[in-house]
């Protein structure tokens, strides 16, 4: 089954597109050569030094081997001291897998090598814990994302925790949570705005984020 990681990224001030530009630039192509799929990358639009993207592998075993060919790998070597110097922390990370195992995740065109700036749409999205008041359950997100296609949502994500073991705990996830998250892109930023109201709260964490040129996620 696969497995998503949703990565969040706060970084040092004033350091986000310094770090986007050597991301697109560098670890798009190099991670999916080794077997990820890059869902999207995104500027945060409420903390203008947070990064969030996410990626997919096939399963738990074949993240593993992804993340050791990568983090061992000549690209990551070459580029990590300037990557990681943009970063103040890069653990908040959420191991999740899709909610509907048959309904994979289909990528957009992505902008071209050198492509800058922000990309179309918007995406909005949303982290509930399990078992809460509101939506607390998968069954209570099936009418929520009725509610978001029909306001207009071109992609709908519906992910739910991945329990399985850390196979690669040099980068570690948080653990001891069991959430629902969804994302949803729209073709402009009127549509995403009004979308939470499609969800019913509470949420952990609301999201409202600007696709990057070159992710694959995006209106």
């Amino acid at each position: 089954m696969a497995v998503v990681e949703l990565r969040q990224y706060t970084l040092r001030p004033g350091r986000r597109e310094a770090l986007i530009d050597l991301f697109e630039r560098e670890f798009v192509e190099s991670q999916e050569a080794v077997g990820m799929t890059l869902i999207g990358q995104f500027r945060d639009l409420d903390d203008p030094d947070r990064f969030v993207w996410l990626r997919r592998f096939p399963d738990m075993e074949a993240r593993r081997r992804s993340l050791e060919a990568f983090y061992l790998g000549p690209v990551w070597q070459a580029h990590r001291a300037v990557a990681n110097a943009t970063m103040i922390d890069s653990d908040d990370v959420l191991l999740l897998r899709p909610l509907e195992p048959g309904s994979p995740f289909t990528p957009g065109e992505r902008g071209p090598v050198g492509a800058a700036g922000p990309g179309p749409g918007r995406v909005v999205g949303g982290v509930h814990a399990l078992g809460s008041a509101g939506i607390a359950s998968p069954d209570r997100l099936e009418g929520a994302v009725r509610g978001l296609r029909e306001a207009g949502a071109t992609s709908v994500l519906t992910l739910i925790t991945e329990t399985a073991e850390n196979t690669f705990p040099r980068l570690p996830v948080r653990a001891g949570e069991s959430v629902l998250v969804w994302l949803a892109a729209f073709p402009d930023e009127q549509a995403a705005e009004a979308a939470h109201a499609c969800v019913p709260g509470p949420f952990l964490q609301r999201l409202r984020l600007e696709p990057t040129a070159r992710s694959a996620l995006h209106g």
